[in-house]
């Protein structure tokens, strides 16, 4: 680990996290956004589901680190989703087995330290054109309907409700742009860059209103690494001073609130 040492956020999940930091990712958003001021971590395994999320808890988040991450976000359900195979194999967990996964997940985490903050993010919808569309030979029929999507959204976000868990509707928050089918995915599933600035924005609106969080983990909040001014900065146009950089963002593509 180099230091000094910063507030570590992880981001835990299936490909939809695994993925976040490709092709315009909302990971790598919010790694840009917390640059100098918090460590952003991946754990994101493609085609995992929350039972198998279950199994590697300890693993992953282990109760005896030396650290512990300030924040978690949490992404499981579309794999969960998808309708079972008729051989009992693949990544189906039937809807009661699945909140009980995301619950034994959020007290894992919540065990871990008394200030741990937890996002958990729904299950989006998908493009159900493109899905069936995307038949490949590899694989069986993928049954992805956005009627399971929202059984499993719903149950995530009534989940939360109960722990008292930040949660994030991706099912809702993905269909507030009128072509949301085909500008917020790459394949039908997988976000794409226009799905990704929905996603990191609704992440920063729950940081931003979680007031009752001590400290903030908004980003404008949180302190920058090396605030403090330089003569090693670049000279202004008067020749007179330096400008310090550090809280510098116009080069940003997306001017974060």
């Amino acid at each position: 680990m180099v230091g000094p040492s910063r507030p570590q956020f992880v981001l835990f999940g299936s490909s939809i996290v695994q993925l976040s930091f490709g092709n315009g990712g909302w990971g790598s958003s919010l790694s840009e956004i917390y640059s100098r001021r918090a460590d952003v971590f991946v754990r994101g395994y493609y085609g995992w589901n929350s039972r198998r999320a279950v199994q590697v808890l300890d693993e992953i988040f282990p109760k005896d680190a030396s650290v512990q991450p300030s924040l978690v976000i949490v992404y499981f359900g579309g794999n969960d989703s998808m309708g079972p195979h008729s051989s009992g194999l693949g990544p189906h967990v039937p809807l009661p087995e699945y909140v009980e996964n995301m619950k034994k997940i959020a007290l894992h985490l919540k065990s871990l330290s008394k200030t741990i903050r937890i996002i958990f993010l729904s299950c989006p919808p998908v493009d159900e054109v493109r899905v069936r569309s995307n038949a490949s030979a590899y694989f069986s029929e993928l049954v992805r309907t956005n009627e399971l999507c929202k059984k499993y959204s719903d149950a995530c976000i009534k989940l939360c409700e109960e722990l008292d868990i930040k949660v994030v509707d991706l099912y809702s928050a993905l269909q507030t742009i009128s072509n949301w089918q085909t500008a917020c995915f790459t394949d039908g599933i997988h976000l794409s860059s226009e799905g990704s600035k929905i996603v990191a924005k609704e992440i920063l609106k729950v940081l931003r209103e979680a007031t009752e969080w001590s400290p903030s983990l908004h980003w404008k909040s949180m302190p920058i690494e090396f605030p403090e001014d330089s003569p090693c900065d670049l000279v202004a146009a008067d020749g007179k001073r330096t400008l310090n950089p550090s809280t510098w963002n116009f080069h940003w593509e997306n001017q974060w609130d």
